[in-house]
């Protein structure tokens, strides 16, 4: 080895580079070079962050802010239209079909969130077990996730019809057809139905990795008191898992309230018979489109569901908080 290249020239020409004296011509210029880097460094941030936030406002921030603006006007689809102030939000006071959507969606959220909630975390414990064959049912539990909207619509549609195959089993069974379609509850939890089936795979994919993470010691020193299996999934697998039900909660909770494909695949454009099956987001989609379109009023209809959603995240992270205090 040569004396250049052993570890203690290599040490002694660092410190000599670093220790010495910094040459006459480099001095002001690292000087400069720091100054203009403790000027700039409060710009750096906003560099690296300028393309994402400029995506937020453009398809984000600046969609918001126009359709609160469009509320208080009385914008069509091809007039610009007028500043009319709160007229839009009495005129939905008096609109039954806007009661009758807000009456629909919070339905949905009463019935579907519970089962999302539930159903998806006992289907996650059934699926969990490391037993032969086990890929193929939580592969079978999570096709309807990946599965196009439209295709089940159609299908179900297909399945719940006066011809289609539920009537055809009751009809040979002797129990008479049901009108799945034509009756406004029955369609409506159909419906519901559908939101449930199709969200089961996905949920339960969140819950089988928050499982994992339970330490298996607490269900043996349960079960080694006793616990039979009830008492060690309230005691042990509820408590462990409670932020991501919480999580389940709220996520569900928003694509209820906001559902649109299913009641819409499955009622039609109408909203059911007489239109008695209309949800809130059907009803900014019937009234803000089209050549004729009410964009202020739909705008109106979309600040109120956005309103209740933020009301819905709320109560659900303060219930979160009082079962934490």
């Amino acid at each position: 080895m040569s004396s250049s290249t052993a570890p203690g020239a290599i040490g002694a020409e660092t410190r000599g580079r670093t220790d010495g004296p910094v040459p006459r011509g480099e001095r002001p210029a690292g000087r400069r070079a720091g100054r203009r880097i403790g000027r700039n460094k409060w710009f750096s941030p906003w560099l690296f962050a300028a393309p994402g936030l400029l995506v937020v406002c453009a398809f984000s921030l600046y969609p918001f802010l126009s359709t609160v603006y469009n509320s208080f006007t009385d914008r069509r689809t091809l007039i610009p239209g007028h500043w009319v102030g709160f007229a839009n939000y009495r005129e939905l006071w008096h609109d039954d079909a806007f009661w009758t959507g807000l009456r629909n969606s919070a339905l949905y959220v009463v019935v579907v969130v519970p089962a999302l909630v539930v159903l998806p975390l006992l289907l996650a414990m059934l699926v969990q077990r490391r037993i032969p064959g086990i890929g193929f049912f939580r592969a079978a539990f999570y096709t309807p996730v990946v599965a196009s909207i439209v295709v089940v619509g159609l299908i179900w549609v297909w399945l719940l019809d006066d011809r289609g195959l539920i009537n055809s089993l009751l009809e040979a069974l002797g129990a008479g057809k049901v009108n799945f379609l034509g009756d406004q509850w029955l369609l409506l939890f159909c419906a519901m139905a559908v939101t449930i089936w199709k969200g089961l795979g996905y949920y339960m994919i969140v819950y089988l990795a928050a499982l994992a993470n339970v330490p298996q010691e607490l269900h043996e020193a349960a079960a080694m008191d006793g616990a039979g299996a009830i008492r060690r999934f309230v005691s042990v697998t509820m408590p462990a898992v409670r932020s991501t039900m919480v999580l389940v909660a709220a996520l569900s909770s928003v694509a209820a309230f906001k559902v649109f494909s299913e009641v819409y695949l499955i009622a039609g454009p109408n909203g059911g018979p007489a239109g008695e099956d209309t949800t809130l987001v059907m009803l900014v989609e019937r009234t803000g489109t089209g050549l004729s379109g009410r964009v202020g009023y739909a705008s109106a209809l979309s600040v109120v569901i956005f309103v209740v959603v933020v009301v819905l995240m709320l109560l659900v992270l303060r219930a979160d908080r009082k079962e934490d205090a």
